[in-house]
């Protein structure tokens, strides 16, 4: 096992009606900005629902943060801030509301150009205002973590950041907020957690039974219960279940003292900036390609995925390793997410520009061994047309 410094000080307020915990957790006297997406938040009743448990504080709202936040979206909100002199963020939706949130948390604060807290990857950040979040979305983890992902659209850059001061102090996770969500978006969810706990764990061994283990679990867990609670969205335990996986799923505990892989994501973001796609969709298409084109880096742990996560006991180590990367394919496919660049009507004219972008974002050295170039990305994508 590796040397790690775990930490986490993220308070986690899970269950049906817990959003009645608010007026406990918010100092009286703070001036809130409540942080949203799109209309679903007022349709489903939740923003009425926290308005409600904040009764008597003085709230602002601010709505319209995108799937992919973006920075120009979220310096308005900065603006608001700035102007009435607010002290806490409410961040009220899935991983992209809450990832914007945490970068207008910094933001506020900053000393030059509030790009640069993303162009530095957060490591500039020296303090940010306290922010909470009541989850909506379970998927991409950023309820119980300090990094978060920004897009530019000015010049379609789509780029990570990271710091612990970004923490929330605390979360919200209601199952029931997730009932209403569009199919689509549950299977993302899915998906988005599914990835995150394969680029901890797909990696190399070094003898951390504790998180392999834990590793394993979750995905197992994903596998039985994601097709299900694709069909059966009100059902309370599978959301339930899958809103606390895709916690754990990044939250620290299963990537301590071990290595961590995220080329997959770092290809997918660019194709997001680029084209558009879905988060999770650009994870679905690249990851299976991603595994079979690095098999012999990835051996041991394939190896060990193939047995422990799919059951697979062939005596032939390669034959296992490649139906476990075929069935991680196809439980994507049971989901209902496409796996290929072709289905979403994008050909090989789309790698060179997205070479040039991982160039331009200096993602030249990927992966856990940083043997992961731009070479490899090409090979991958035409792997994934």
């Amino acid at each position: 096992m590796l040397n790690f410094d775990f930490y986490n000080p993220t308070n986690i307020i899970f269950g049906k009606g817990q959003i009645a915990q608010l007026n406990k957790l918010i100092p009286r006297d703070a001036r809130v900005l409540i942080t949203y997406g799109g209309k679903s938040a007022k349709s489903t009743g939740t923003l009425q629902e926290v308005q409600k448990a904040l009764s008597g504080y003085e709230i602002h709202l601010f709505g319209g943060i995108e799937p992919n936040p973006r920075f120009e979206t979220l310096m308005k909100a900065v603006a608001v801030i700035k102007s009435e002199k607010l002290d806490f963020i409410l961040a009220v939706g899935g991983g992209s509301v809450i990832d914007g949130s945490k970068f207008i948390a910094a933001a506020v604060y900053a000393e030059s150009d509030p790009w640069d807290i993303v162009l530095k990857f957060g490591q500039s950040i020296k303090k940010a205002m306290p922010y909470g979040a009541v989850l909506t979305l379970p998927a991409t983890g950023s309820e119980m973590n300090s990094g978060g992902v920004i897009t530019r659209e000015s010049d379609k850059t789509k780029l990570p950041m990271m710091n612990r001061l970004l923490y929330p102090r605390f979360s919200i996770l209601d199952p029931t907020k997730s009932y209403t969500l569009p199919t689509k978006q549950l299977a993302n969810g899915v998906v988005d957690a599914y990835v995150h706990v394969v680029e901890q764990y797909l990696t190399y061994p070094v003898n951390a039974h504790v998180q392999d283990r834990f590793a394993e679990g979750l995905l197992q867990t994903l596998i039985e219960i994601g097709p299900e609670v694709v069909a059966n969205p009100q059902d309370y335990d599978l959301q339930a279940n899958l809103m606390w996986c895709a916690t754990m799923a990044l939250n620290g505990l299963i990537g301590a003292g071990v290595p961590h892989d995220w080329a997959t994501h770092m290809l997918g973001h660019e194709i997001t900036a680029l084209h558009g796609l879905d988060h999770a969709q650009t994870l679905a298409v690249i990851l299976p390609s991603m595994l079979q084109h690095r098999k012999k880096s990835k051996h041991d742990k394939l190896l060990q995925y193939a047995r422990r996560v799919w059951n697979i006991n062939h005596e032939n180590a390669d034959k296992a390793i490649d139906e476990a990367i075929a069935k991680t394919r196809s439980f994507f496919v049971s989901l209902g997410v496409k796996t290929t660049l072709g289905e979403y009507q994008l050909g090989p004219e789309i790698i060179e520009p997205l070479m040039a972008q991982l160039e331009a974002h200096h993602m030249t050295q990927l992966g856990e061994h940083n043997d992961v170039t731009p070479d490899v990305c090409r090979q991958v994508l035409k792997l994934s047309m």
